[in-house]
């Protein structure tokens, strides 16, 4: 069977439509990396400033007249304890309301399977004096900071996702007793 020869005109523009039928697909995958990228960011921006205000608050007294309960929240929004002073928050739409503080002191909002059963007075145990479970050796208080019901905004150039809505973002640290 003789082979007839393609013509070269006919071929003109195939590698054209080819690159503009895979284009479409990776210029998708490509938002969609770069979206999930910037909601880790997010995520760990949280995270950073939760961890920040839960070692400031460590050093104060929870039953403290002068608290910084204003000031750690403000930490965890706008990355310093006075509020607005620095121009935006860290986070697109993060406010001092979803930021949750608990303690000794303070226990409004502490109450989900994620938080410690009890903030004050929670037993130590010495391992070391050959018993199976140790022994009770005395007892610290800690504090939480918490960031609930933060809402993640994707960029609107990625279609058909909405907003994402992250879990309870937590911090638990030992406090001065």
């Amino acid at each position: 069977m003789k082979r007839l020869p393609i013509r070269r005109s006919r071929m003109r523009g195939v590698a054209a439509v080819e690159f503009a039928l895979v284009l479409m697909p990776m210029i998708v995958l490509a938002t969609g990396v770069a979206e999930f990228g910037r909601a880790i960011y997010q995520y760990e921006t949280i995270t950073k400033g939760t961890r920040d205000a839960a070692r400031y608050l460590s050093v104060y007294l929870p039953a403290d007249s002068a608290y910084p309960l204003a000031a750690a929240q403000c930490l965890v929004v706008y990355g310093n304890t006075t509020c607005g002073a620095a121009g935006t928050e860290l986070v697109p739409g993060l406010t001092t309301s979803m930021v949750i503080v608990c303690d000794a002191a303070h226990s409004t909002d502490c109450a989900d399977a994620s938080d410690p059963p009890q903030f004050a007075s929670l037993p130590t145990y010495d391992s070391t004096n050959n018993a199976a479970s140790g022994t009770a050796t005395g007892s610290i208080n800690v504090v939480e900071v918490k960031v609930k019901g933060y809402q993640y905004q994707p960029i609107p150039a990625y279609p058909g996702l909405s907003s994402i809505t992250f879990g309870n973002i937590i911090t638990v640290m030992r406090q001065v007793s």
